[in-house]
């Protein structure tokens, strides 16, 4: 084995060694401090109580995995025709801009009680809710991008009397790709906060109403396994989107 290999196994090893030295101060520190399971639960207890609560976690994880997805697809094929438009229409960005700024300043927790006032209790306020984190993100990432085009590539191309269609389709959008999958990965893990902050106001199912059941019932441990499994949805959606980075754009580092 040579001296990169060896080096590459040990860079790789760093991070799964770092998670379990943790993992094992904090059973250490709640056994040793007899903290109640109420108050910390110890991963060993967390896991005893996910896997007795397997079905019902499988089946809330769905549930605001799919509110999460449908939501961010939604605020996806909303802002970008919305971008272009602002990108290009100075009349529509000045009246569209500062609306979407203040409603992106209100906090959704504010707004989840309206909407589940408006629709109901059922999917759809959690996805709305979803569609309102996502969307300015999204937005603002591709309408800069839109507009990071360099000035002598686009003099390049009028110079060569390219239509408007072909420097859009030709420059405008592979330099507007990375910035639009900046505001994907950050929406989808805001995608997964609106969710909750939905199930939170009005739900019968998902994680965290399921939190919120297990919270007032005392049962910390669920509570705890139910917040593990929305950290990993959101560090899972994230990684799926820079995946498709990856795949889609081969033209920047």
């Amino acid at each position: 084995m040579t001296g990169a290999s060896r080096t590459s196994i040990a860079q790789h090893a760093i991070t799964p060694a770092i998670y379990l030295a943790l993992l094992i101060v904090w059973e250490g520190s709640v056994r040793y401090f007899n903290l109640p399971a109420w108050v910390l639960p110890a991963p060993s207890a967390i896991a005893i109580t996910s896997k007795e609560w397997a079905p019902e976690l499988l089946f809330n994880s769905f549930v605001t995995l799919r509110e999460t997805l449908v939501g961010f697809l939604i605020a996806l094929v909303l802002s970008l025709p919305l971008a272009v438009v602002i990108a290009f229409t100075t009349t529509t960005r000045r009246i569209i801009y500062p609306i979407l700024l203040g409603l992106q300043s209100v906090p959704k927790v504010a707004l989840a009680p309206l909407v589940i006032l408006w629709l109901g209790i059922g999917n759809w306020p959690k996805i709305v809710i979803v569609v309102l984190v996502c969307f300015f993100p999204i937005l603002v990432n591709v309408v800069a991008g839109l507009e990071s085009v360099p000035k002598n590539m686009l003099d390049l191309m009028r110079s060569l009397r390219a239509p408007e269609s072909v420097v859009f389709r030709r420059l405008r959008i592979p330099i507007a790709l990375p910035h639009l999958f900046t505001g994907c990965k950050i929406a989808i893990t805001f995608a997964v906060i609106g969710a909750v902050i939905g199930e939170f106001v009005a739900a019968q199912e998902g994680l965290g109403y399921l939190i919120l059941i297990s919270t007032a019932q005392s049962q910390t441990p669920l509570a705890f396994a139910a917040i593990l499994l929305l950290t990993l949805i959101s560090v899972m959606l994230f990684y799926v989107v820079e995946l498709l980075e990856k795949r889609l754009v081969t033209w920047t580092p």
